[in-house]
């Protein structure tokens, strides 16, 4: 039996709870499951949507999502000074030269913060809500930082007033 298979036999709940690591081969071995990525879009969707509606509930400058928010957000703020976070520009965001900020970012992290590099999606533009043509795809420590930023720096406040009887 080929490390795929054993991997799809596993199923999800399995494969999260295996121990040791995965046997040595190339990535190129590991194929795609369906099942897999339709599981992981659906929990990515649930945060959006879970997200998306604490903006429509509280007031976003009150807003903490983590327990390090003061720290993310002094960090992000150091290395990202000019950022524009209202309006996000995906190419810039991963651009090489972007992709390389972010990499040594979120490496900083990766002790403190839970799940920091699980697909997260984050809106393009901050005064809209969550859809195909507004959103794309992060690591949740990037998410943070963006989202901490936006609600301390007044992106997020019109949210509430213009969905907040919309909620997801």
């Amino acid at each position: 039996m080929d490390n795929t298979s054993k991997l799809n036999d596993l199923g999800l709940g399995g494969a999260q709870q295996s121990e040791g690591p995965l046997p040595s081969t190339s990535a190129e071995d590991y194929m795609n499951d369906p099942i897999l990525e339709e599981q992981w879009a659906m929990k990515a969707f649930q945060h959006a949507e879970t997200y998306f509606n604490l903006l429509c509930s509280i007031e976003s400058k009150k807003l903490r999502l983590t327990r390090h928010d003061d720290e993310i957000y002094s960090r992000f703020r150091a290395v990202f000074p000019d950022l524009k976070v209202d309006i996000l520009d995906e190419n810039q965001i991963k651009s090489v030269e972007g992709k390389e900020l972010w990499r040594s970012f979120c490496e900083e992290f990766k002790e403190l913060i839970e799940d920091y590099n699980y697909g997260t999606l984050i809106r393009t533009d901050s005064k809209g809500e969550y859809s195909s043509d507004n959103s794309f795809l992060v690591v949740r420590i990037q998410f943070y930082a963006i989202e901490i930023a936006r609600n301390r720096e007044g992106a997020n406040d019109t949210i509430r007033d213009s969905f907040g009887s919309k909620k997801l």
